[in-house]
């Protein structure tokens, strides 16, 4: 409490570092938990469909009718809607590029926040070094004015000066951990929407193709037919 004003302003700005890391680790942690729930919820339930329709009935049927995933399969009937005449091989072309915005947008969204974990776990050692550094300097600055080496006169500086490096640790290690396990997770967030978007687009192939046989057999049967008919 009677340290200098500027290793006190150096302590509190590492507790307050500290709090935002713990605040970001549950908010992030749990939102990241959700969405990865719902994800693999999701991919499960593409990968076991036999066509478009009835992955997007098993879908918005439960709790995952909401989120990135839902957004894709919105975006590849979209894209059927858009595009009733058009070659199959131009709808899969462009439901792949709307598919990986989803889910680079998706990234963005749920990286959110991060960043700053890693700025603290970077930054937070300096600062607590440089609350060393003053502190050890006005331990010197004692030293001069009192005219001795009685440890009783310098001890005060130097406890502030090496609390400041041990609360810039504090700080910076937890972020450091959070920050590299948020990276695993989101590693493999985007590998399941990635494989979500594989699922859809193969889905949509197969639909469109049974599409194109359909109307095959369709100018077929009706070929064969109008030569009887005369």
């Amino acid at each position: 409490m009677q340290a200098d004003i500027v290793v006190k302003a150096v302590m509190i700005g590492l507790a307050f570092a500290s709090l935002v890391t713990w605040t970001i680790w549950f908010a992030k942690g749990v939102e990241l938990a959700a969405a990865r729930r719902r994800a693999q919820s999701c991919v499960r339930k593409l990968t076991r469909a036999d066509s478009l329709a009835a992955a997007r009935t098993a879908i918005e049927g439960g709790w995952t009718r909401k989120g990135t995933v839902a957004e894709l399969m919105a975006a590849a009937e979209r894209e059927l809607k858009r595009s009733p005449d058009l070659s199959a091989e131009g709808v899969k072309e462009r439901l792949a590029i709307a598919l990986s915005r989803i889910e680079a947008r998706a990234g963005r969204d749920i990286a959110r926040g991060t960043g700053l974990l890693a700025t603290i776990g970077a930054t937070a050692p300096f600062v607590g070094l440089f609350g060393t550094v003053w502190g050890i300097m006005n331990a010197f600055i004692g030293i001069s004015q009192s005219k001795t080496t009685n440890l009783a006169v310098v001890a005060p500086g130097i406890a502030e000066a090496l609390l400041a490096t041990a609360l810039g640790l504090v700080a910076a290690i937890p972020a450091v951990i959070i920050y590299n396990v948020f990276a695993r997770a989101l590693a493999s967030y985007r590998a399941l929407l990635s494989d979500a978007s594989g699922e859809i687009v193969q889905h949509m192939s197969r639909d469109l193709e049974r599409q194109e046989r359909g109307l095959v057999s369709s100018v077929v049967s009706l070929a064969r037919a109008r030569p009887a008919a005369e």
